[in-house]
């Protein structure tokens, strides 16, 4: 058990959640999650402009008071105002590694969503399906190749990636 205050001063690599005093690492580090989290940061990034976001990889999300998440990529609509993002932000993608247990991936969903996060998008690169997760909606699984949002709208396909 550490305090939040010590959680922010330490530099994790890989960065780390902290949840309710303890740190936990996060699953990553093969070819298939680096290159896929490279190619889909990239895919944002290019346009960034046109969909007026911020593309943050790995970026400290305060989710909870004693809760700090951090995802594959976080999607900010406009250019995020704080080093450690307090205020939702739109989009949260996480990328699975073979190590990830699916009851852990879906703590992780729930704590953004409560925080008010709008879209989860979760992509598996072993099984190549990927899931929406909305407020509304619930988790869904991408039928049609397509990840999407709306106000504002993104229309990502997956064939660029798969």
């Amino acid at each position: 058990m550490i305090s939040v205050q010590e959680y922010l001063s330490t530099v994790y690599r890989p960065d780390c959640d902290y949840v309710d005093g303890q740190v936990l690492e996060r699953n990553f580090g093969d070819a298939d999650h680096a290159w896929l989290l490279g190619a889909l940061a990239s895919y944002l990034h290019v346009r960034r402009k046109e969909w007026n976001i911020a593309v943050l990889i790995g970026i400290r999300i305060r989710v909870q008071p004693e809760r700090f998440r951090v995802p594959d990529i976080g999607v900010v609509l406009g250019r995020p105002d704080e080093q450690i993002l307090t205020k939702p932000p739109f989009l949260c993608i996480e990328i699975l590694s073979p190590e990830d247990r699916w009851s852990s991936v879906e703590a992780r969903i729930k704590d953004f969503i409560a925080m008010g996060v709008s879209y989860v998008w979760v992509l598996d690169p072993q099984t190549k399906a990927a899931f929406i997760e909305t407020p509304a909606d619930g988790l869904r699984e991408v039928n049609d190749g397509f990840l999407r949002t709306e106000n504002p709208s993104f229309i990502v396909p997956l064939s660029e990636f798969f």
